[in-house]
């Protein structure tokens, strides 16, 4: 059956076993994964492929699917890309089960939200104000602001938020601007005081704090990490 899903070229399928082991994998996952083929993924995790913390909010997932043997639908996330990237995808897992019931594992589906034509009626005004906080960064708005663009009350907004993304519209924004502070640490050669100012922070503190708290490190260091050299000027003749 998992051959089926190569034959839908905008969906991802993924099967694990409960040590979160990649056992099914079709052709656009692999091309998540950066793989050539399913037999390179096989036996690996999402740490092997992501970065910490997308690999961890994975793995939170997947056990809580395993523990309580309930699915998460159309879960809207980050696209399983570089850190930055605008891309959503809308994800759904669901528990694998031997023949007594015990839950094994997990298989999941997962599509770009751009490819999904006929969206919930609440997936579209956010991935509005989704789209928005990824090509700002910059902006300064509150929940209230980000409430009117979608179309919704504040405490709609709000609950429709936080069940969809399980997060604050907050905390979403912050997670976001550190993840396009991460693209210009890692392809510009930009100060991290330019960087922090282009991404919204107008505190370089509280630049390094959020940074450190969400990324695991700071800003020198990522970019350190993840920023490709140079190149070596020519030698004058």
């Amino acid at each position: 059956m998992a051959r089926l899903f190569d034959l839908l070229p905008d969906v991802s399928f993924f099967a694990k076993d409960r040590h979160g082991r990649f056992v099914a994998l079709n052709r656009l996952g692999c091309e998540f994964c950066g793989v050539a083929t399913e037999a390179d993924a096989l036996g690996k995790t999402d740490r092997d492929f992501f970065g910490q913390r997308r690999a961890a909010e994975y793995a939170r997932d997947d056990a809580a699917v395993i523990r309580s043997g309930r699915p998460i639908v159309n879960r809207i996330e980050s696209a399983p890309e570089r850190e930055g990237s605008p891309r959503l995808v809308m994800t759904t897992k669901v528990p694998l089960c031997d023949r007594a019931g015990r839950v094994v594992g997990i298989a999941g589906v997962t599509r770009r939200l751009e490819q999904v034509r006929e969206r919930p009626g609440t997936v579209a005004p956010l991935a509005r104000v989704i789209a928005r906080m990824h090509a700002r960064p910059d902006e300064d708005r509150s929940s209230r602001e980000w409430a009117r663009i979608a179309g919704m009350s504040l405490s709609h907004f709000d609950r429709v938020f936080r069940r969809m993304l399980q997060t604050s519209p907050r905390q979403y924004f912050l997670r976001v601007r550190v993840e396009a502070a991460c693209r210009r640490l890692a392809e510009s050669h930009d100060t991290i005081a330019v960087i922090a100012l282009a991404c919204g922070f107008h505190d370089h503190a509280h630049f390094t704090r959020s940074f450190r708290r969400i990324m695991g490190l700071t800003p020198s260091a990522y970019r350190v990490a993840h920023q490709s050299p140079r190149p070596a000027a020519r030698r004058r003749r």
